[in-house]
């Protein structure tokens, strides 16, 4: 008897409904053209060709796969995007903490899910959006020089963890779904970069870092750090005996 395997089956993500049926009418209409009013074969062929590839790169581009995280996530801080560790540093952090944090960097090439997630569960206390450059996100001045959204989550515990959506060279618009004072979880999707970008994510010093430099890592899947010990429970920090609702 043979085993059935499994095919997973990856769902358009939102951000990219309307480009891609724009593209492929575009597209559509171009090679329709070319097929009645130019008689060499060759040259249809050839669009047809480079048509077809260009819309499976964007389909691929946009694609959304179903993640839930299989285990309990309590103190544990999940990669927030797929792609590659390409900082792990302790860094002063300017914008919102104004103290010296660890900072662990994905870097997500076109090829890769761009869909993000949240690092933690917990309530947004933050989010706000600069302007700026779109350097290579590959580049430890894009953390700081970039167009990028900043998101502060505080966890049920009162350890906030700020995540930074930053565009790269290609990317030309963060989307971003955090809305302060809302409570999320891990498998609630954060929020959309289109075509290259990066997510920093920074911790409290005491955090116990899980990966290491070049390390692929799968958002939603991947820990990538153990929070320290919580020694304190602020006023805003739900009570140990009563769970926070789902979003």
């Amino acid at each position: 008897m043979h085993r059935i395997r499994k095919i997973k089956v990856h769902k358009v993500h939102k951000e990219g409904t309307g480009l891609l049926l724009s593209m492929f009418t575009v597209l559509f209409i171009v090679n329709l053209v070319l097929y009645y009013a130019v008689g060499n074969k060759f040259v249809f062929y050839s669009v047809l060709s480079v048509s077809t590839v260009l819309f499976l790169i964007t389909l691929n581009f946009f694609r959304s796969p179903y993640r839930r995280f299989p285990y309990d996530s309590e103190g544990l801080v999940i990669a927030p995007a797929d792609g590659t560790i390409v900082a792990i540093e302790e860094v002063d952090e300017n914008q919102y903490f104004k103290d010296k944090r660890l900072q662990v960097s994905i870097f997500m090439s076109v090829f890769n899910v761009h869909a993000n997630w949240f690092p933690v569960n917990g309530t947004v206390r933050h989010v706000s959006y600069q302007h700026g450059r779109f350097r290579t996100a590959y580049l430890p001045k894009s953390s700081t020089e970039n167009e990028r959204s900043t998101i502060v989550i505080r966890t049920d515990y009162g350890v906030d963890v700020l995540t930074r959506q930053i565009a790269g060279a290609l990317a030309r618009r963060i989307v971003t779904y955090a809305k302060e004072g809302e409570y999320y979880k891990v498998n609630d999707q954060m929020g959309f970069i289109k075509f290259g970008s990066r997510v920093d994510t920074f911790l409290p010093l005491d955090t116990e870092i899980l990966v290491e430099m070049g390390w692929k890592v799968t958002g939603n899947q991947t820990p990538i750090a153990r929070l320290g010990k919580i020694t304190y429970t602020p006023k805003e920090a739900a009570p140990a005996d009563v769970k926070p609702e789902n979003k």
